[in-house]
């Protein structure tokens, strides 16, 4: 089994369109959205969830008034000023536990609060397991290894031969938490100068926790002397340019159709897309006939297998 994430160092270089568009290319994989502070590929896949689990994480502070001798003790103590006049606001609280433990008469627990959800579903492309953090709430990259080792589950159990991971932007925790462990990360970026500062922080990353890895540069013709930028950039650093995929309005609206860009239309970006792939796959060592791809004479039943669900 192989697990590939997909990431971009920053938001709307078209990371989720490209998986997507993979996901229809492959013919069995176990698609995760890693994605949970904001989660968008649901929005293309149209998932039908199988199971749906809540997700706790946090802790918050609650005061029980018949043990409290109202000492103002926590109050004179929390940092974050979640205690006044001895009442406690929730959303202030940061459940750090220093009112618990310096409360004399024990009347301050700390209570965990749910933080999200997470689901696996069926979309037509094959099991998919994704999540959703609350408002305001944190551990974002706990819930991300949690999203993560259910789809290993599912993988080992149902005979898939591929993981594939739709990543969150940046370079933190929940970067981190999508990355450790896989064969391989697709980098997506575009070629603006954002682009390519937040290129080079997450290859950064990637080099960091020796996980080997591609970039495609999307919408690659809105300035080709960036786009070459980038080339001598990832040469420079052997993370080779697998992928140049060039701007088309068609990907929006495919987008608005709720379809992938592949689904969609067989133009130049489906083609690109479909050569990226080819590509990645003999580098991962992917166990794939480079003719796979995506077929009108599949059946929906055939793009829906069972998902072992525990």
């Amino acid at each position: 089994m192989k697990q590939i994430t997909v990431i971009s160092g920053k938001g709307g270089t078209g990371k989720t369109t490209i998986l997507a568009a993979l996901a229809t290319l492959i013919k069995k994989a176990v698609l995760v959205d890693a994605d949970v502070d904001a989660a968008d590929l649901h929005l293309l896949l149209g998932p039908q969830v199988q199971r749906r689990e809540p997700f706790f994480a946090s802790k918050v502070a609650a005061i029980d008034y018949e043990r409290c001798n109202e000492c103002q003790k926590c109050q004179e103590v929390c940092r974050f000023g979640a205690i006044k006049d001895l009442k406690l606001d929730p959303i202030a609280c940061e459940g750090c536990g220093v009112c618990f433990h310096i409360c004399p008469t024990g009347a301050i627990t700390l209570k965990e609060v749910q933080s999200g959800e997470w689901f696996i579903s069926k979309t037509r492309h094959g099991p998919m397991v994704h999540a959703k953090l609350g408002v305001a709430q944190e551990n974002s990259g706990k819930l991300v290894t949690l999203v993560r080792k259910e789809a290993c589950r599912i993988a080992q159990e149902g005979g898939y031969s591929l993981v594939l991971i739709d990543g969150p932007p940046g370079i933190g925790c929940p970067v981190i938490a999508s990355l450790g462990g896989v064969d391989a990360a697709l980098v997506v970026t575009e070629p603006s100068l954002s682009g390519i500062h937040d290129m080079k922080r997450v290859l950064g990353v990637c080099r960091h926790f020796q996980v080997p890895a591609w970039v495609c540069v999307n919408k690659a013709d809105i300035n080709l002397e960036n786009t070459e930028r980038i080339k001598d950039f990832c040469q420079e650093e052997g993370a080779p340019v697998i992928g140049e995929i060039p701007f088309d309005p068609i990907v929006t609206r495919a987008m608005v159709s709720a379809m992938t860009v592949v689904e969609y239309d067989g133009g130049r970006v489906s083609k690109e897309i479909k050569k990226m792939w080819k590509r990645l796959g003999r580098s991962v060592g992917y166990p794939m006939d480079l003719e796979e791809g995506f077929s009108e004479e599949r059946t929906l039943k055939d793009m829906l297998p069972e998902i072992p669900i525990s």
